[in-house]
């Protein structure tokens, strides 16, 4: 089972919000999850709100889960 960091979409149109979560590589992008380690959200001017449990993210990765190119380069891993 080859697990992988990656996002998934959530909220409205137009707003969209996404979620850090630990998921099967070839699951789709809005199934099932694993486990939640945290969101992510646009502002305006650009920034982007983190709320990530890093922990976490350290175990999964120390443990064989690969992070996305895109959540690499949002959590500076």
């Amino acid at each position: 089972m080859a697990l992988t960091i990656r996002l998934m979409k959530t909220g409205k149109k137009g707003e969209s919000k996404y979620r850090v979560v630990v998921k099967e590589k070839r699951d789709r992008r809005d199934g099932v999850a694993v486990e939640i380690l945290g969101a992510l959200e646009k502002q305006m001017g650009g920034k982007v709100a983190k709320q990530v449990n890093m922990e976490r993210v350290k175990y999964w990765v120390s443990v064989g889960a690969q992070p996305s190119p895109t959540v690499k380069k949002l959590l500076e891993l």
